[in-house]
């Protein structure tokens, strides 16, 4: 039964057509929110972004569907103004979208930081910029990070590093977008049981993962699920509103500072 936390709020979610994004999409919707906007990125996950918007029309709410590269200023201005053509209002934007680079420092070529940089962030910077332009007043904004920026490990040097700059912006805009009373936070998940994860694994490596947390013999998998991250992405947007400038690791204890 909805709980109503989110009633006839609207949200922008960044990667909301598949996985955790959709997963949110979805307790949102279940927590009352009137209105969806569904973004992907390529012609790949069409399918799926459409599928998701569907079945959340089936459960009542209206959605938009928004295909577009976030690491576009001009993209992002079109992407929130109109969702705030449509809805009337947006309270609320999540960005779950980014790139996994897994490859040897001294193989790292110019395409590959040019690739993570702008979907990790450049793309974070102007979607949270034109989040905190068009938000309404006590609105979120939530992006999607990753436990790596806590990690001291090989082969990850461009991943995390091209997180890293989204707890920068997110200590910015939290002060800068405060008197408005909007929250900004970042959440690190651990190495989540989706396809975004095993693109770049083996199965040694995927093995050592699931070790890795102190929590993991009580995950379905061993690994962060994406159920362990919806909810908190939703108390961040509702009762955890007062929490705002954070990066907040949720892993099961596979890493910490």
């Amino acid at each position: 039964m909805a709980d109503y936390m989110l009633e006839d709020k609207v949200a922008i979610i960044a990667g909301g057509g598949k996985n955790l994004g959709a997963l949110i999409a979805h307790q949102f919707v279940d927590a009352g929110a009137r209105g969806i906007v569904v973004h992907y990125n390529s012609d790949g996950s069409k399918a799926e972004a459409e599928k998701t918007a569907a079945d959340l029309q089936a459960k009542g709410a209206e959605t938009m569907l928004f295909q577009g590269d976030l690491a576009s200023q001009a993209t992002n201005i079109t992407l929130f103004d109109q969702a705030k053509t449509q809805f009337g209002g947006v309270d609320i934007a999540i960005n779950t979208a980014g790139v996994v680079i897994k490859k040897p420092f001294l193989e790292i070529t110019e395409d590959d930081y040019e690739k993570a940089m702008n979907a990790n962030a450049k793309a974070a910077l102007f979607f949270m910029q034109q989040a905190g332009r068009v938000l309404n007043e006590r609105g979120s904004i939530v992006t999607i990070v990753s436990s790596l920026l806590a990690a001291y490990t090989p082969l990850y040097g461009i991943y995390p590093s091209t997180k890293a700059p989204v707890e920068h912006f997110t200590r910015a805009a939290s002060k800068e977008f405060g008197d408005r009373g909007i929250s900004v936070n970042a959440v690190g998940p651990g190495p989540m049981n989706t396809p975004f994860f095993y693109g770049q694994e083996t199965p040694d490596s995927v093995e050592y993962n699931k070790a890795g947390a102190a929590l993991g013999k009580y995950s379905k998998t061993g690994l962060t699920d994406i159920e362990d991250i919806a909810p908190l992405i939703r108390f961040l947007v509702t009762e955890g509103w007062w929490i705002t400038g954070q990066t907040i690791f949720a892993n099961g204890g596979y890493t910490t500072r």
